[in-house]
């Protein structure tokens, strides 16, 4: 059995460990391991030191901040170092660093400024008699990079500020916007394709903002730099020469924003450790309504004598901590690429992953999108990946971290063959992404089709879930959604799982949905591009579902919210012989065609779109939604700029707010959300 190492071989371990990944990190921009990952290692060698005093370096990373300087750059001296923080990862970590603070202030009366901590690249810019004359990186904290040229590329920092002092030296942190990225990843990935069809290698594709916004502002020709889009939030002042006396972080804030320096908007005063508390859980529940991306929250000691009275450690200041956020980016081993088959019979590639906990759960499986985004992220099995969950998102695989590649990697290739026992030829169109099972018999197909007509979003029959379907399949006693009406309770306790009351809960269940309104049976059909909103306007038009079927696809086209691609997919599914029989198995079932629910309400939301994100404390999702066609208005999925308004819940969809910060288009809470129903009006 092996033997655990002993502390001063552990803590010469991890040093070593750290040592890299600070070169790889703050040096070269490809971290090789996720941010929580090196957390850990550094906490773990910091207990390792505080149980061994007599191990003690003044080399060791515990002791030091960043990473030593790169040669790409000239070497810049900070006059004033350029301290990191010390973490508190829950409420306990930060309330003893409250205590810590209130023994060594002797109990004075504390008032704390809260910041988010961005997820950016932190800078110190350098102004003599008003002119930008120096930008630098931390680096090590003493010893930086100079990157003036590309920092002096960023819109909205001054190169110039009237009656300045001699010197002012501004502290914050360079980033990149989530669109920013966005847009600079597309790109990259779409210049992957090309290489891909051309027999190159693809190039690396940024994993997240940071790496990108730090690779950017690295970039020799700043000319690049200028196209990256990068921002700056100023925090902090350094070397001051000829400038006033300072009492106050606040009014080194307000001395920043008279000169024209950003300063972000969320900053807080705070006089409370419980009030700071509650800053950090709020942030962390609103982090994805921000346009950039934040991990954590900064929180300060205003005063600035009360800061000299606390000092600083060999590394970062006794006066501040950053509480850092839950991770949602972590990295593990991509074991297998897979695929699966839905009930349109778009194939999609997966990842099977060393499971990896993240972003509040354990996660195995990620989506890999389609198959051109495998060849642009270039992701391989065996890969180390990065696997980011926030929120409710599915979990995704960002990219590889190509510097763990095993070496006898191969690319991965897409499969020709769908995996199912009709082993039909798959096929992949020119002009779109998607890859399709084109065979009608596939079963895959089937039984998404069977799970998706039984979903909440369609007939919402309760009990018939996924394993569900699948047992009633291979046992051959459904091959289509109209089978499920004749199903008997006997039928079922044939099946494995099944007791009595299950069974007859089920067929219950089933039956009780033959009275469903006409636009969930439509939308539950499954019909290529119908969806909810389009199955609704249909309903209200036609009244039944043989007058839909019917309809040629100039009627169908006609429907407001249809259009020429839906009618024409309504009208192809409508002519399927096989689909013809499932309606006819729908009718003797009885199931109804023609419930149309019309609202006795008043219209107040006529003709007005209204986007709903985030869990609302009164409405389902759902509920919301028929709130507010039920007053005439309509519930679309995404915002554009015919969007009226959008009403923001509990973890909002980050794009959402941010196309409607975009478009300006108003933003209400659940209170704002009951006045527009009840009067049509946005609340004053």
């Amino acid at each position: 059995m092996a033997r655990n190492p002993s502390p001063k071989k552990r803590i010469e371990e991890l040093r070593a460990q750290i040592s890299h990944h600070n070169e790889q990190y703050y040096g070269t921009d490809a971290p090789e391991i996720s941010d929580a990952e090196y957390d850990l290692l550094m906490r773990e060698l910091r207990d390792l030191e505080t149980q061994h005093p007599e191990l003690a370096d003044e080399q060791s990373p515990t002791e030091s901040v960043g990473a030593a300087a790169i040669t790409t750059f000239d070497p810049v001296v900070h006059r004033v170092p350029m301290t990191s923080l010390d973490n508190a990862m829950d409420e306990s970590e930060l309330r003893a660093w409250g205590e810590r603070v209130a023994k060594g202030l002797d109990g004075q009366p504390v008032r704390f400024v809260c910041e988010l901590k961005i997820d950016g690249l932190a800078i110190s810019i350098r102004y003599e008699n008003g002119r930008m004359v120096q930008a630098a990186t931390r680096g090590d904290g003493k010893v930086g990079e100079d990157v003036t040229a590309n920092v002096a590329t960023i819109r909205g920092l001054p190169s110039v500020i009237k009656d300045a002092p001699e010197v002012l030296e501004v502290r914050g942190e360079i980033y990149m916007s989530t669109a920013a990225f966005q847009k600079m990843k597309a790109e990259r990935e779409a210049e992957n394709l090309e290489r891909v069809l051309n027999g190159r290698a693809p190039l690396s594709v940024p994993v997240n903002p940071r790496n990108a916004g730090a690779g950017s502002l690295r970039q020799k020709d700043s000319a690049i730099t200028a196209q990256r889009d990068l921002s700056l939030w100023s925090y902090q002042l350094g070397e001051v020469v000829g400038g006033p006396e300072f009492t106050s972080h606040q009014s080194t804030l307000e001395y920043l924003q008279k000169y024209g320096f950003p300063v972000n908007p969320e900053i807080t005063m705070l006089d409370s450790i419980d009030s700071v508390l509650q800053f950090c859980q709020t942030w962390q529940e609103r982090r994805h309504e921000l346009p950039y991306e934040i991990d954590g929250a900064v929180v300060k000691v205003d005063d600035l004598a009360q800061r000299e009275l606390l000092g600083f450690t060999s590394r970062a200041p006794r006066w501040a901590i950053a509480f850092k956020f839950p991770p949602e980016e972590r990295h593990t081993i991509l074991q297998d690429i897979q695929i699966s088959v839905g009930r349109t019979g778009r194939v999609t590639p997966f990842a099977v992953l060393e499971p990896v906990f993240v972003g509040g759960s354990t996660v195995g499986m990620a989506t890999l999108h389609n198959r051109d985004q495998v060849a642009a992220k270039d992701v391989r099995p065996g890969d180390t990946v990065v696997v980011r969950k926030a929120g409710d998102v599915i979990p995704e695989v960002v990219g590889p971290v190509l510097a763990k590649r095993p070496k006898n990697s191969k690319q991965w290739e897409f499969p020709s063959q769908c995996p199912c026992p009709v082993k039909s030829t798959l096929v992949k169109l020119d002009d779109v992404a998607d890859t399709r099972c084109v065979e009608p018999a596939c079963p895959f197909q089937r039984d998404q089709r069977i799970i998706y007509f039984a979903s909440r979003g369609g007939m919402d029959i309760e009990g018939l879930g996924e394993r569900t379907v699948f047992a009633l399949s291979d046992a051959g006693l459904v091959a289509d959604v109209g089978d499920l009406f004749s199903l008997t309770v006997e039928q079922l306790l044939t099946l494995e799982g099944f007791a009595e009351l299950s069974a007859q809960n089920l067929v219950a269940s089933i039956q009780a949905s033959r009275t469903k309104p006409l636009p969930k049976l439509l939308t539950a059909l499954g019909i290529k591009h119908l969806g909810p909103a389009a199955a609704d306007s249909l309903s209200s038009h036609f009244g039944t579902l043989d007058a839909i079927a019917s309809a040629s696809t100039e009627e169908l086209s006609s429907v407001d919210g249809v259009g020429t691609v839906i009618a024409a997919s309504i009208a192809s599914w409508f002519s399927i012989s096989e689909n013809q029989n499932i309606i006819q198995k729908l009718r003797d079932a009885s199931v109804e065609f023609g419930r149309v629910e019309v609202s006795t309400l008043p219209h107040t939301l006529s003709g007005k779109a209204v986007v709903v994100t985030g869990t609302l404390t009164n409405y389902s999702r759902e509920g919301a939604e028929n709130a507010i066609k039920a007053r005439g208005g309509k519930s679309p999925g995404s915002v554009s700029a015919k969007t009226f308004a959008v009403v923001l819940g509990d973890s909002p969809g980050a794009s959402k707010v941010t196309k409607a910060e975009q478009l300006n288009i108003p933003v209400l809470d659940e209170a704002g959300f009951e006045v527009l129903l009840e009067t049509g009006e946005l609340p004053k």
